[in-house]
């Protein structure tokens, strides 16, 4: 149940830092995001994947699985514009919420709570995940001219998607019967998200001393914990 709760938690978290401290300092989220992402791609490489290559005596298959869901996501990417790593690009005129954003985030976090409740630091990496990206979400759409009890009661639909995910993966004897299949392709959208936010650059490419100090730290807090 705590994993359940601290995943809701997480994104209300995030509303609730821009409600209160307005944050807009761009680079000051960009590295909180560089470090959600570095952290997340760590618990992935760390524990995802030698889990499910373990005694895995189908491991072409399993690879087969990531790939579908590093192209999965691309998919995804398309119709939310990168909401998932920090890039909303949404009309300020705007009074409605934009639908294939909105299907884009609830897929993406729905198949992000499968591995959830099987590994702590992924839960961990899910919660670090998800509070830069629900302030960068709540700061884009405070912007628009949508009604504020819209935008709350969307942001707590969507913290309920992720537990939503952990609860079907657990309850569900034909997603436990696919679990190696179903991880691996939530691996391959972690690596898609995670790898964008590291190395996708807005700034020509020059290097980031600071940038890599957070990436290395996440790296580290994730091998240790």
């Amino acid at each position: 149940m705590y994993n359940y709760i601290l995943s809701i938690s997480s994104v209300l978290l995030g509303a609730l830092l821009v409600l209160l401290f307005k944050p807009n300092d761009q680079k000051k989220l960009s590295l909180l995001l560089s470090f959600s992402g570095a952290f997340l791609l760590a618990v992935t490489v760390f524990d995802l994947l030698p889990e499910i290559f373990e005694e895995n005596h189908h491991s072409k298959k399993t690879g087969v699985w990531i790939m579908v869901g590093i192209l999965l996501q691309k998919v995804l990417e398309y119709f939310s514009q990168g909401a998932e790593h920090g890039h909303v690009h949404i009309n300020k005129k705007t009074k409605n919420l934009p639908v294939l954003l909105i299907t884009s985030l609830t897929i993406h976090a729905l198949l992000e709570g499968f591995p959830m409740h099987h590994n702590d630091r992924m839960l961990i990496g899910i919660i670090i995940h998800k509070i830069p990206i629900a302030m960068i979400l709540t700061t884009f759409l405070l912007q628009t001219a949508i009604k504020k009890v819209t935008i709350f009661s969307f942001l707590l639909c969507f913290s309920l998607i992720t537990p939503l995910g952990a609860f079907i993966s657990e309850s569900f004897t034909a997603v436990q019967y696919f679990y190696k299949e179903t991880t691996a392709l939530v691996i391959g959208i972690f690596l898609h998200v995670s790898t964008t936010i590291l190395f996708e650059s807005n700034e020509g490419h020059k290097f980031n001393i600071t940038k890599l100090v957070i990436i290395l730290l996440a790296t580290i807090i994730a091998y240790l914990i």
